[in-house]
């Protein structure tokens, strides 16, 4: 097991670094380290980021010091694997594939050799891990995509995408929660608002979490925007064992 490296980040900050690449065991000790780190009732922290491999601890000079939480992360670090939550949270995001909703499936079927239905039954049919979240607020990193649908990102970006719409870019599928430029290869898009700062929790999912596509029709696709309009409308989230 890596030991952990810890870097200054800047006056009241420090990053831990867990390992050095995308990987589902590290990511696990990035979390792991953060819900022990919460359940430590170690003062003055206000804030943990997650990321692939590292965590970003930020904290109050004022009332913890350096030296006191490093000393804590290197001993939380060591401790063997069982204490922590043996649940994963599962957001149903229901996504219609292809069409006008996701205009790059048909490229895909092209150059995988693969049929529109094959893709959609192998995207929809993994629970991907949130690795992260970054690059626009409530923009998911998902980590878990079949080898088969791995496809380089386009050589030239769109200059707006809508909002919702699911792509894949190299090894990773990910959701845009807001209308934006973007290089990933769009196979559908989901009605649901990733990220809504009018909301009590504006982002939809957090790091740590899994998603399951689940395919819909464009009527069921309009009908649930319709209803997320009237405030009617809650997704469904399920909880399973860890693997």
């Amino acid at each position: 097991m890596t030991e952990p490296k810890l870097y200054l980040s800047g006056d009241s900050a420090v990053t831990v670094e867990l390992g050095d690449r995308i990987a589902p065991e590290i990511n696990t000790r990035v979390h792991t380290l953060m819900e022990r780190l919460e359940q430590s009732g170690l003062r003055g922290i206000r804030e943990q980021i997650p990321s692939f491999a590292s965590l970003l601890i930020l904290y109050d000079p004022l009332i913890l010091d350096y030296n006191t939480l490093a000393g804590e992360i290197i001993r939380l670090a060591a401790l063997p694997a069982a204490g922590c939550s043996e649940e994963r949270r599962i957001h149903l995001i229901p996504c219609c594939y292809g069409s006008h909703f996701g205009p790059d499936l048909s490229n895909m079927e092209r150059t995988s050799g693969l049929s529109g239905d094959e893709i959609i039954r192998l995207h929809s049919g993994t629970d991907y891990r949130i690795y992260m979240l970054g690059f626009l607020p409530g923009f998911v990193y998902l980590g878990g995509l079949d080898g088969r649908l791995v496809t380089p990102r386009l050589k030239t970006p769109r200059v707006s995408i809508p909002e919702g719409s699911v792509g894949i870019g190299g090894s990773q599928t990910g959701i845009y929660p807001l209308a934006s430029p973007g290089g990933w290869n769009l196979i559908g898009r989901t009605p649901l608002n990733m990220y809504d700062p009018d909301r009590e929790e504006p982002v939809l999912c957090t790091a740590g979490e899994y998603i399951r596509f689940c395919p819909i029709s464009a009527c069921e696709f309009y009908d649930i925007r319709q209803a997320i309009q009237k405030g009617i409308y809650r997704h469904e989230i399920i909880t399973a064992e860890r693997e």
